[in-house]
């Protein structure tokens, strides 16, 4: 086994305090049992395997589009992806963990929505000729694929981003395209849009987020900086809350899309935005949102409601990252947690993407341990996270508060009917290979 990319820090995050990460004896075993998978399914030969983490959005991630920025937390919820050459011209995928099994030639290569989750490694490939990297599909030879992953894609906790990242630097490694880091966000990107058809997403923190992190430290994007990329598009952000807990909860509440979120993606509302920046030297960016109500309102009054009160959302979302990254700076965990709570609470009362059955945990949440000045000194934090208009939360959290929190899910089955699925995670380094 050769280790061709691992972050330095990958195996000292033991001694971070609080959100303490990294698990390389984890993600080994992961790559050796799907390198063994993998020669089980196809035989020997040489095989590269990827390993990269699931990630969740702490917040920002609905402001990318008027160059906001996110704070992101890789978790140490692995995906793995194998891949080994063959001598013709066929893509093999096997789904390790439900025996699922797909194939295409790469002529006839195309998006399929019967192929699910291999329309992942096969958005890659085609990102690769797209972006140029490879010139021509018939220049590709056939390739077997293995994936494995902890959590499902279904959870929207990365995994497809993740599954991508992992296919990029294998197939990297594999044909030796010494491709830069931002050659590989190129060829995801293109495959996202051009492959999947995904024009009015954006996946550029996913990716950043799984390529980059560090054990121990959140991610921040600036998607204002993210084309060109370079080292200034994000920053590691250490965090130090000693004895805090971050707990992934899927609610298991079905997936409804309430709104268009593309509808407040035009020029016009982004230009209304722009018009309310005020640089600002002393704040993480350079910049942020006019905060006089009347100057906001002179701005926005002619906009539709709905319109008008998702923007005022995209504004206070902008101003819960820049304080709550203020917050890490200063290991200030109150002042987190209230940043995290006020942008759970800009979500579901300005950008309407929450639900009651979410509301009701993190209500539920807040109340543990309570003190006489909780809204100003919380000791539990969470906020709305996932896929789309998600279905999952975070909850930040005292060892001691854990068990009251689990009777509060147990509860919350017994009321709504969903049983949930809640995962303790921690910060995560990001993809690295290992050649077999």
């Amino acid at each position: 086994m050769i280790l061709e990319r691992q972050d330095e820090n990958q195996g000292g995050a033991g001694k971070m305090p609080g959100f303490a990460g990294g698990n390389s004896a984890k993600v080994s075993a992961l790559a050796n049992r799907v390198a063994a998978a993998h020669s089980g399914e196809y035989g020997t030969g040489e095989v590269a395997v990827a390993v990269a983490p699931g990630r969740f959005h702490l917040m920002g991630e609905h402001t990318w589009y008027f160059g906001g920025k996110t704070l992101s937390m890789a978790i140490d919820r692995y995906v793995c992806v194998s891949a080994s050459v063959r001598g013709d011209d066929l893509l093999r995928f096997k789904y390790v963990d439900t025996g699922e099994s797909k194939k295409i030639n790469l002529s006839a290569l195309r998006f399929r929505k019967e192929d699910k989750w291999a329309n992942a490694i096969k958005c890659v490939i085609f990102g690769f000729v797209s972006a140029h990297v490879i010139e021509r599909i018939e220049d590709i030879p056939g390739m077997d694929f293995c994936v494995s992953s902890e959590i499902q894609p279904s959870s929207g906790l990365g995994i497809t981003t993740a599954m991508k990242v992992c296919a990029a630097y294998a197939i990297n490694s594999l044909l030796s395209l010494e491709c830069s880091d931002s050659e590989i966000l190129a060829a995801i990107d293109r495959g996202n849009v051009e492959f999947l058809k995904e024009k009015n997403e954006n996946h550029f923190a996913e990716n950043v987020t799984a390529m980059f992190s560090e054990p121990g430290a959140l991610v921040l994007t600036d998607h204002s900086k993210s084309v060109p990329f370079s080292s200034s598009s994000f920053g590691i952000m250490g965090v130090g809350f000693e004895g805090k807990n971050v707990l992934l909860v899927d609610a298991k509440v079905p997936r409804v899309s309430v709104w268009n979120e593309s509808s407040v993606m035009s020029g016009e509302y982004y230009d209304a935005l722009a018009s309310l920046r005020i640089e600002r030297s002393d704040v993480l960016g350079g910049w942020t949102y006019e905060d006089d109500r009347s100057e906001v309102n002179a701005v926005l009054s002619s906009m539709p409601e709905d319109i008008r009160r998702h923007l005022y959302a995209v504004m206070t979302e902008h101003r819960c990252v820049l304080d709550a990254c203020s917050a890490l700076s200063r290991n200030d965990y109150a002042s987190f947690a209230r940043s995290v709570n006020a942008s759970h609470e800009a979500m579901t009362e300005l950008y309407d993407i929450s639900c009651p059955e979410i509301d009701w945990i993190l209500k539920r949440l807040v109340e543990i341990n309570p003190k006489p000045d909780r809204n100003h000194n919380p000791v539990c934090c969470g906020r709305i996270t996932g896929q789309g208009f998600g279905r999952c939360l975070y909850a930040v959290l005292d060892d001691e508060n854990i068990p009251e929190f689990n009777e509060r899910l147990y509860e919350y089955t017994k009321i709504f009917g969903f049983k949930t699925s809640c995962y303790a995670v921690h910060p995560s380094a990001g993809v690295f290979v290992m050649r077999f």
